[in-house]
C-alpha cells in the first residue's frame, strides 16, 4: 500500500506546489507555513493520517529562513509515515497549532518552543514544559552559549 499512497501523495501534493520526496521510506513534503494547516487537515481527513507523532526544529544559524519546522505524522490504516517541513525565519518564527486537529499537539509545541523558540499561533499554553519558569534563551539554538550559566532557582517542598 506505501507506493501507491506515495504515488497519490505525490501528485496531489506536486500539483499545490510543494515540494515533495521519499526519504528513508518517509513521504517528505516541503511548504510555506501558511499552508501547513490546510495540508494537515487533508492529510487527517483524506488520507487516514490518525496519530501526530512529533514536532521539532532543525536551526540553520547561516541561511535567512533560519528555522525548519519539521511535523511527522503516521496512518495506523496504510502503515507509513508522513514528514511535513516548514521554513520561518527568526524574526518571525511562528507556524499554526496543531491542536485542533491533534490534542496531544499541545505539549509537543510547548516541548519545540522551550528548545527552540518556535511559536505556535493559536496555542494558548506555551508554558515551558522541559525547562523551569525563568529559563534564559533556547538551549537548542546552535548561538546558545555552551558555558551560559542559568539562575538558581529555590527548590520548592
Amino acid at each position: 500500500m506505501t507506493v501507491p499512497l506515495f504515488d497519490v501523495l505525490q501528485q496531489e501534493f506536486s500539483q499545490a506546489g510543494e515540494r515533495t520526496t521519499v526519504s528513508h521510506g518517509v513521504f517528505v513534503i516541503e511548504l510555506a507555513p501558511a499552508q501547513l494547516l490546510p495540508t494537515v487537515e487533508r492529510l487527517q481527513s483524506a488520507h487516514a493520517f490518525d496519530v501526530f507523532l512529533d514536532v521539532t526544529a532543525v536551526d540553520w544559524p547561516d541561511h535567512e529562513l533560519r528555522f525548519e519546522v519539521v511535523h511527522h505524522f503516521y496512518s495506523t490504516t496504510h502503515k507509513v509515515r508522513v514528514r511535513i517541513k516548514t521554513r520561518v525565519a527568526e524574526s518571525s518564527p511562528a507556524v499554526a497549532t496543531l491542536r485542533p486537529l491533534y490534542g496531544s499537539a499541545g505539549y509537543m509545541e510547548r516541548e519545540c518552543h522551550d528548545m527552540y523558540g518556535i511559536v505556535f499561533t493559536g496555542n494558548d499554553d506555551l508554558r515551558p514544559i522541559l525547562l523551569y519558569e525563568g529559563f534564559t534563551g533556547h538551549p537548542l539554538r546552535k548561538d546558545y552559549p555552551k558555558q551560559f550559566e542559568q539562575p538558581l532557582v529555590p527548590y520548592r517542598f
